[in-house]
């Protein structure tokens, strides 16, 4: 994991998912939607509805959005069935790729994701197949514009609070912790910084070279993936560039 920055590829994507910000804000209230219906309204008691608030702030949805989310969760009766599907494959050069979704429909998805795979230069595997390969990590950057406080000094309380990894850019001080300890973690450094991203993530164990054709038909498929109304989250093991 050391040395893996998540960073260059959430900044290099950025200007493409401000074009479809339309359909990212949609998602990201169904996932808040679902969160909500099923932990109730109080980020206190439901970690799963900050985590996605949090998911939200980052992508810069209005706050209004947000609320009316929860408000339409706390005080619907929609009676609609989400399940959460992990789809795994291989993509272009052997790329392992997991796609993260939330449907009410597990035909319609399946054959969606399969499809993208198919005409992406992928192949879409079996349960397990390539799920070993990542590992669930917490995510945190911390914003280093303004911050008085040396890579050392900081590092230092990135292992008082449970960090496990640190990494360090022009932009941001980046936090790597085990899963069960990212809540913690998230909530002891907001006190004292200003974070420009917190999430929980799958991190490859290990990464895969590609060519720039391969490079080309992987961000298709990945572009494809993400453009699919019941995809939350697609992860890959692809070489950083």
């Amino acid at each position: 994991m050391a040395g893996h920055s998540k960073w260059k590829n959430i900044q290099g994507r950025k200007n493409a998912q401000d074009a479809k910000r339309g359909k990212i804000f949609q998602k990201l209230s169904r996932e808040i939607f679902i969160a909500a219906k099923n932990g109730g309204d109080d980020i206190s008691s439901n970690p799963s509805l900050r985590l996605v608030i949090d998911k939200a702030r980052a992508a810069n949805m209005p706050k209004d959005n947000i609320d009316r989310a929860i408000k339409k969760a706390t005080s619907s009766a929609d009676g609609a069935n989400y399940a959460e599907v992990t789809y795994e494959g291989y993509g272009p050069g052997g790329v392992a790729v997991l796609v993260e979704t939330l449907t009410d429909n597990r035909n319609r998805t399946a054959t969606n994701i399969r499809v993208a795979f198919n005409k992406n230069g992928g192949n879409l595997g079996e349960t397990g197949s390539v799920n070993y390969m990542f590992d669930r990590k917490g995510y945190l950057a911390v914003e280093r514009e303004g911050l008085a406080i040396s890579e050392d000094d900081f590092f230092e309380k990135v292992l008082e609070v449970g960090g496990e990894d640190l990494i360090t850019s022009p932009e941001v001080f980046e936090i790597y912790t085990a899963a069960e300890d990212f809540v913690a973690a998230r909530d002891a450094l907001e006190q004292e910084f200003t974070l420009a991203q917190a999430e929980l993530t799958m991190i490859p164990q290990t990464t895969t070279a590609l060519d720039e054709a391969q490079q080309a038909q992987l961000e298709g498929l990945i572009e494809k993936l993400e453009d699919d109304d019941d995809v939350t989250e697609v992860y890959t093991s692809v070489e950083e560039a």
